[in-house]
């Protein structure tokens, strides 16, 4: 195992990275000082403006795109117009800071059914907030809420999560945040700093790792994530990869130590007891940790074919300092980083279009950015 990291270490340096600090596996990485990646064939495209806040893209079988917006708006992108109406606005949205209309995802049979799923944070009667996943089925014209699949996780104006993603299991897969209450992530008892895992309805699964077992939530997938925003799966492997956010320098713990992890069923992935490339006994270290902080907003893998240079590749968007980042990756060996776009302020959403074009969504109106013109924008790479 050594001389294979030391090999992967070196591959990193010559890349131009800084040197890397490896600690039982994990890479420690600045993303400011990662080598841009080659624009030999490629460019950039805007593709609509005037957002505000978009928080996830979706894309439905006819090449629709889907946007939340954090205020409460689903938007709807067709035909190279964005709808001056919202596909639905929601009135008891939560929003501020990290927190409002979050994830977003399609039913894998939405051609059929028309099944969509939103994550949103609102507060009851006695304006405590909470963190709520809702079946809608689309019309064309509106959403109808169809079934509430799971409510009352606990939530705060930060560390709220929330992404909602199928997997190639056809389950549905949730992350939650700690709500800023850091020992609720190893708290079997407890749904926030947990990847959650259902059936499209709601329902349990019965193979989900912690289920019969006495005062343990049976919805719980993997445990001790702190505010995991983006979920992906591997193409080739199936392996979901998750990107986190790491302690605040606020909080006493230094700041930085974003992660990249390979996440896996049952595990525990240390949070607040470690984090970053801090190791103990028992949970998993992340495969690179990010300091200063990264911030990472999102997570995809391209698998298309317009742009064959990042087949393959994990990209997500780092809200701190503004960029794409694009992790090249063996299995789950992490072959090097670059960096793929810059200079566009805070860059949150990454998704894979139809088309086979990377669309990526920029937050500058999150009240943590400075507003340009347009903004917030979703752009999009093309072929040259």
């Amino acid at each position: 195992m050594k001389p294979m990291l030391s090999l992967l270490a070196l591959t990193l340096i010559a890349c131009n990275q800084p040197a890397e600090n490896v600690q039982g596996g994990t890479i420690s990485t600045n993303v400011e000082r990662l080598p841009m990646t080659d624009k030999a064939g490629w460019k950039l495209e805007t593709v609509v403006t005037g957002l505000q806040v978009p928080w996830a893209i979706a894309f439905d079988h006819e090449g629709r795109m889907l946007i939340t917006e954090r205020p409460g708006r689903v938007r709807v992108f067709e035909k190279g117009e964005l709808r001056a109406a919202p596909l639905l606005t929601l009135p008891d949205v939560a929003a501020s800071s990290e927190s409002g209309l979050l994830g977003m995802c399609l039913h894998p049979d939405y051609k059929n059914n028309r099944f969509l799923y939103l994550a949103y944070s609102y507060r009851d009667s006695r304006r405590e907030q909470f963190v709520k996943v809702v079946r809608y089925k689309n019309d064309g014209a509106k959403l109808t809420q169809d079934k509430v699949i799971i409510d009352a996780i606990p939530a705060a104006p930060n560390h709220a999560g929330t992404r909602v993603a199928f997997g190639p299991d056809a389950k549905l897969y949730v992350t939650t945040g700690d709500a800023t209450d850091w020992h609720r992530a190893q708290q079997l008892d407890s749904i926030n700093g947990k990847t959650l895992r259902l059936n499209d309805d709601g329902s349990i699964p019965r193979d989900n790792p912690f289920v019969g077992r006495a005062n343990v939530r049976e919805e719980i997938w993997s445990y001790g994530h702190r505010n995991s925003q983006g979920i992906a799966w591997q193409p080739g492997t199936n392996a979901m990869f998750q990107t986190e956010h790491g302690p605040s320098g606020f909080e006493g713990l230094g700041g930085g130590a974003c992660e990249l992890n390979l996440v896996e069923k049952g595990k525990n992935y240390g949070w607040p007891e470690i984090y970053g490339a801090r190791t103990r006994a028992g949970m998993v270290s992340p495969l690179v940790e990010y300091t200063p902080a990264s911030a990472p907003g999102s997570g995809m893998f391209y698998s298309g074919d317009k742009l064959p240079l990042f087949r393959g590749n994990f990209f997500f968007g780092a809200l701190r300092p503004g960029i794409l980042v694009r992790v090249v990756l063996d299995g789950a060996k992490v072959v090097k980083q670059e960096r793929v776009v810059a200079d566009m302020g805070r860059i949150r959403e990454v998704a894979q279009g139809p088309d086979g074009f990377i669309y990526f969504s920029t937050s500058n109106r999150d009240g943590r950015g400075s507003r340009r013109t347009g903004d917030d924008r979703i752009m999009r790479i093309v072929p040259q």
